[in-house]
């Protein structure tokens, strides 16, 4: 193992674990959820740091963390403070006040954006060397001033509104990640003074590519070094002194008046509410004058402890633009996903497939086009009668969307459902929602207290005059650009039971109608937690019988309390419990008599680990054919759990079974180039293969054809003996 790269979750955490027993009463048996998150961010940036990716590659891994930064600031440090600032006084479940925690967090997230800018510097010089220069206004060419000269004049200037702050003209508002200039001004007429403003129209780009000098140069200038060379020509007639960049960060959260009547009424004035949000943070140029930063604090009611002084790039977010650049070379190899031989082998019928027999599809290795297919076959099939349909998340010009529309222009019964509540997805859902019913489409906008975050469709076809029923079900949004880069299961069945299952869970969601029963799937929050707890405690008692006990699980976050202590129990029992938790995890691994027997990882590499697996050993050691095997919508997290509706599907189909548990569970758990193990004091440290093959579970899978695709190609290419192997247990 390496030296941890994460610090641990708390100053004082080494000494209670040394020190003291924690058991199932005490509050430090949890890990703090916001700094836990913050841990996962610091595991993305380390990607940055990893000479093995190329270059472009880890400057977009600081954009992303640089991105996931701004959100964790505008939704869970502004909703910390707000409660801060009301005066609430519950704690946490580690037993920590909103104040304890915004103190705690804000000290993690200033040391973060620090990391992120010098390993930023780092890069800068990295992709110097390979042609690549981000120049300053000083090394600009003469031939460079003029082309900027001539884009300033033609495409700044009209948009760009300078402001002199005096009594007639106040401070304007600001804008929710706005980056905007202050400046001292003073007017050469009569040596008045004034405060300057600059705010920066946000689809202005970050970075400037400048007139190409060779085949593989690039000359790069960030905006910000251009409108210092012209800030004399914005303000004509003054003095420009001690200017300087800001970035200011509002609360970006929504909150749902439960009054509300008109659902798309209120988001749509909720939107627009999110750009006027409470100040939350604020980052300025580390050369403004003091006086001048005290005069934002002012102006945005911020305290001196929600600044940070940034040198450089204060929106490193816009970092993703350099990497757009064509350089093959400083990039990943392409990679085409397959389309599974399983379709391909009915001339791409995928009824005729499902027909055959139960599959899953494992993005971004296979292609998401095969669910696309799915709804467009269904839309132009004349023996489809109707297709129901969650949308959460989805694209600009979604196929998705357009299957949906298709299929009720031609005289389809269509339903959609669709979740407004999608952060920051919201007014995209609303314009989906909007096309959907001109087309003809039953939209229904779900719950009003709970989020629907299932991922299922359900298509009715007539067959032999009766209906048969296809069922998709997701782990993953219906979303083509994610499923490029999120590691995500699609399940395609037609299996009568499950079919009726998708029908009763459509109507709960469509009419409040709660199922009097379910065959097969568990849906959150009618009896998802029962099932799951009783899983646990299945195990729990067989490891007290003596039997095999062993729980197998992967998921984004694991949160819930009540969960958490039931694999504490489990552990404590004897059960032995490997967890691939890709972010948040609040459960402590490795506690001596609470849970030694859990193991966590974090898998962090070039795709981003989304899916959520569950497999219990049911009285055999894993990986077994008995085992009990299921995929979710739903992360371990009471919000997914209590206010969600979710499915748990379990997966019962024998080649399906083998492709979850023996291959997909396995390579994760095998892990050493992608693999993080969270230690008991709650910092990671990366997984080294130590005199072992390296392997990583996303470059397995990208050479590997999935077991339950398989079709008569992937038979031929086993008999030539090009085949590879899966990991083995």
């Amino acid at each position: 193992m390496s030296q941890p790269v994460t610090a641990p979750d708390r100053e004082d955490i080494r000494g209670l674990l040394e020190g003291a027993s924690i058991d199932l009463q005490s509050p430090n048996r949890f890990i703090n959820r916001e700094v836990s998150w913050l841990g996962f961010n610091e595991r993305v940036l380390a990607e940055a740091s990893r000479v093995e990716h190329p270059l472009l590659e880890r400057v977009r891994f600081v954009a992303i963390s640089a991105t996931n930064l701004e959100e964790f600031i505008m939704v869970r440090l502004a909703g910390l403070k707000a409660q801060e600032r009301e005066g609430i006084e519950a704690v946490s479940p580690e037993g920590l006040t909103a104040s304890q925690q915004v103190e705690m967090t804000t000290a993690r997230v200033r040391s973060l954006q620090k990391q992120q800018l010098e390993i930023w510097r780092g890069l800068r010089d990295e992709l110097a060397d390979a042609d690549i220069h981000v120049i300053d206004r000083k090394q600009l060419t003469d031939g460079e001033k003029f082309y900027l000269e001539e884009t300033f004049e033609t495409e700044w200037l009209p948009v760009l509104t300078p402001i002199s702050v005096d009594p007639t003209h106040p401070f304007p508002f600001i804008r929710n990640l706005a980056v905007s200039m202050v400046m001292e001004l003073t007017r050469r007429s009569d040596s008045r003074r004034f405060t300057g403003l600059l705010m920066i129209p946000t689809d202005m780009p970050g970075f400037i590519r400048l007139p190409q000098a060779g085949d593989a140069q690039s000359r790069i200038i960030p905006v910000s070094e251009v409108l210092y060379r012209y800030l004399d020509r914005l303000f004509p007639g003054f003095e420009v002194h001690n200017a300087g960049f800001f970035q200011l960060f509002r609360d970006s959260d929504l909150e749902l008046a439960e009054e509300a009547e008109d659902l798309v009424r209120y988001f749509e004035t909720a939107l627009k509410r999110r750009t006027r949000g409470e100040s939350v943070s604020i980052n300025v140029d580390r050369d403004i004058p003091d006086h001048l930063v005290t005069t934002l604090l002012e102006e945005f009611d911020l305290r001196p402890e929600d600044c940070v002084r940034m040198g450089g790039n204060l929106n490193l977010a816009q970092l993703s633009e350099i990497c757009e650049i064509k350089r093959p070379d400083l990039k990943f190899q392409p990679f085409d996903p397959r389309f599974p031989e399983r379709v391909r082998d009915f001339d791409g019928d995928c009824f005729a497939a499902i027909r055959a027999k139960d599959f899953v599809i494992h993005h971004p290795f296979e292609s998401f086009d095969v669910v696309v297919r799915f709804l467009n076959q269904a839309a132009m099939d004349p023996d489809v009668v109707a297709i129901k349909q969650t949308l959460y998340r989805t694209s600009n010009d979604s196929p998705i969307v357009s299957a949906l529309k298709n299929a009720a222009e031609a005289g389809k019964s269509v339903t959609a459902l669709v979740e407004l509540k999608a952060r920051f997805d919201e007014e995209a859902n609303i314009r989906w929602a909007q096309d959907l019913e001109r087309a003809g489409v039953q939209v229904v906008y779900g719950f009003l207290d709970l989020k629907t975050h299932a991922k299922v469709s359900l298509v009715a076809r007539r067959e032999n005059g009766k209906l048969r029923t296809y069922c998709h079900f997701g782990t993953g949004n219906y979303h083509p650009i994610t499923a490029r880069i999120y590691t995500d299961l699609s399940y395609f069945t037609d299996d009568p039971e499950f079919a009726q299952d998708a029908g009763r869970l459509f109507n709960y969601m469509t009419s409040y109608a709660v199922p009097e029963k379910m065959n097969r799937l568990s849906v959150a929050p009618l009896n998802m937690r029962e099932t799951l707890m009783a899983a646990i405690e299945d195990e729990t008692a067989n490891a007290k019988a003596g039997k095999p006990a062993g729980i197998w699980a992967k998921m984004n976050a694991l949160v819930d309390p009540d969960i958490i202590d039931g694999l504490y129990r489990a552990s404590q029992a004897g059960v032995t419990i490997e967890l691939v938790v890709r972010g948040v995890c609040c459960l402590r691994p490795g506690i001596s008599g609470l849970s030694d027997n859990i193991q966590v990882r974090s898998i962090v590499g070039r795709f981003l680990e989304h899916s959520r697996i569950c497999c219990f050993g049911n009285g055999e050691t894993l990986p077994s054919r008995t085992a009990k095997v299921f995929i979710s919508s739903a992360d371990w997290m009471p919000r997914n759990i209590n206010r969600r509706v979710e499915t748990l599907i379990p997966i019962l189909n024998e080649t399906v079974h083998k492709q979850i548990l023996d291959e997909i569970m396995v390579a994760n758990l095998r892990d050493t180039v992608n693999a993080w193990t969270l230690r008991s004091d709650g910092s990671y440290e990366h997984v080294q293969a130590e005199n072992k093959e390296s392997i990583s579970a996303h470059q397995y899978f990208m050479e590997n054809p999935s077991l339950s695709g398989r079709g008569r190609a992937i038979r031929k290419s086993k008999n030539k003996g090009k085949a590879k192997r899966k990991p083995k247990a």
